[in-house]
């Protein structure tokens, strides 16, 4: 069942490359000026399956498996480091085997904000526009408490345990991440899919682990200069969707958006949750396909 599902919901033919000796799985689908679509944690590629199928016939649309995500390698810690700063270099390897240097259109949720965002930083010149979906690219706001269930996981032997041994994280996730019509048992299956043992839920622990919080922490100067370089992007066109009923990105990282890229064109959404391309599916995707169009160079 699970299987006929993922073949009718992601109907596509994905690729493969090696990058650290390591099988990284994208999507490559379309021809046309590139849509880089960044996925972050728990998900993977198929979080963006239904805006692939809506702009494949105009857009080359790029959406990669993180490693140790989706249908990517999912080694041990003494085959790769499970950090931000390898991410990007992954992400940057990518496009540049591709040869996709210019004019990107940058699509980024979750953890995939702090990744695309960072790439964008390195490489401002090759960025057109960003969409932005219930994400970060900067430190925990000030005003945000950090979430206590992300503190157990990170922080404790008990959420290794929760994480790795019983898929707390992607579970709970597909349970919490709709608020406006809650995912079908189908479809909680299908985002779950990838992480289905203790060695294959490495990385939804591993990214929650590499979450900096105080100076000192790795990664904590990384998101520092992402922090102090989007500004540029400001000028940009840039849509923001957001799903206000998120846990951890939430109205305060919302208003750091805001704050920092004023003329974004934003739409919010009361009665949804983290999963904005489920939860306002039917909204979102003709949203982003619209401001494609309009926004074209």
């Amino acid at each position: 069942m699970v299987s006929y599902s993922l073949k009718r919901e992601y109907p596509f033919i994905g690729k493969r490359c090696l990058i650290g000796g390591l099988s990284y799985h994208y999507l490559d689908e379309g021809d046309g000026t590139p849509v880089v679509m960044v996925h972050g944690n728990p998900s993977w590629s198929f979080y963006y399956r239904n805006l692939v199928l809506s702009l494949r016939d105009r857009y080359r649309c790029i959406v990669p498996d993180h490693i140790g995500c989706g249908f990517s390698d999912k080694p041990g810690d003494d085959r790769y480091d499970y950090t931000l700063s390898r991410r990007v270099d992954d992400l940057e390897q990518l496009l540049d085997n591709l040869g996709v240097t210019k004019n990107i259109t940058l699509v980024v949720h979750d953890w995939g904000g702090m990744i695309g965002m960072a790439y964008a930083v390195r490489h401002p010149e090759r960025i057109a526009r960003i969409v932005i979906l219930n994400t970060g690219a900067f430190h925990l706001p000030k005003s945000k408490p950090f979430p206590l269930g992300l503190r157990i996981c990170r922080d404790t032997p008990l959420g290794t345990l929760l994480v790795r041994g019983f898929n707390a994280f992607s579970a709970g996730a597909s349970y919490v991440g709709c608020k406006r019509k809650p995912m079908s048992a189908d479809l909680r299956a299908l985002y779950q899919l990838p992480y289905d043992s203790w060695q294959n839920r490495i990385a939804t622990l591993r990214f929650v682990q590499d979450i900096p919080l105080a100076p000192g922490d790795r990664g904590y100067d990384l998101i520092s200069a992402i922090s102090d370089g989007i500004g540029q992007f400001s000028t940009l066109p840039i849509l923001i969707c957001w799903g206000e009923q998120d846990f951890v990105f939430d109205r305060h990282f919302l208003a750091e958006w805001q704050q920092r890229f004023p003329a974004a064109e934003l739409h919010r959404y009361p009665d949804c949750g983290h999963y904005i391309l489920e939860d306002a599916k039917d909204e979102v995707v003709p949203l982003i396909s619209e401001f494609l169009n309009r926004t074209a160079g």
